[in-house]
C-alpha cells in the first residue's frame, strides 16, 4: 500500500491492527432444555449468538409432549406464546427481549383470535412482527410461531 494512502487511512481511523470484521466471531450454542419440547427432537428448541436468542417454531403443545392443546386456535395461541415465554426464560430472556416474531396461522382469518391472545402477552411494546397463512403446520396445529430474541451487552 502506498504512504499516501495508508496516512489517509490512519487519518480516517481506518487503518488499525485489527479490522473490526476480523475479531472473533460469537459464539454459538445449541440449546435443548426439555421443559416445553423433549429433548431428544431432530433440532435445537433455541440456537444462541452472542447475545441473540433464535427459537425454533412453537405450537401450542402441553409441556413435555407432542400433544396441542384442546380448544381451537385461542386456546392453541395462549398455549403457544406461554411456550415462548418459558423458552425465554428458561435461557435468561424475557419477553421484554423479542425483537421479531413470525406467525403461521393455518387459516388467516382466525388472525384476529391469534392477536387478540398476542397482545395480552407484551405491554405497549412490542417485536417487529411478519404473519402469513400456511397450509400443514406440525402436528396439524392452527399457529405457529419463531422469535428472535436479543439483550443489550
Amino acid at each position: 500500500m502506498n504512504r499516501t494512502l495508508l496516512t489517509i487511512l490512519a487519518c480516517a481511523g481506518l487503518a488499525t491492527a485489527t479490522p473490526s470484521f476480523a475479531q472473533a466471531a460469537p459464539a454459538i450454542e445449541f440449546l435443548n432444555s426439555g421443559k416445553v419440547l423433549p429433548a431428544n427432537l431432530p433440532f435445537s428448541e433455541a440456537v444462541r449468538v452472542g447475545n441473540v436468542l433464535y427459537l425454533s417454531g412453537q405450537v401450542g403443545i402441553a409441556p413435555g409432549g407432542m400433544k396441542l392443546v384442546p380448544g381451537g386456535i385461542r386456546a392453541e395461541a395462549q398455549q403457544t406464546m406461554e411456550n415462548i415465554k418459558a423458552l425465554l426464560e428458561v435461557h435468561g430472556y424475557g419477553l421484554q427481549d423479542l425483537v421479531k416474531c413470525t406467525v403461521m396461522l393455518a387459516d388467516m382469518s382466525e388472525w384476529g383470535t391469534f392477536n387478540e391472545v398476542y397482545k395480552s402477552f407484551f405491554t405497549g411494546r412490542y417485536p417487529a412482527r411478519s404473519a402469513f397463512g400456511a397450509n400443514g403446520l406440525a402436528l396439524e396445529a392452527r399457529v405457529e410461531v419463531e422469535c428472535i430474541a436479543a439483550v443489550a451487552k
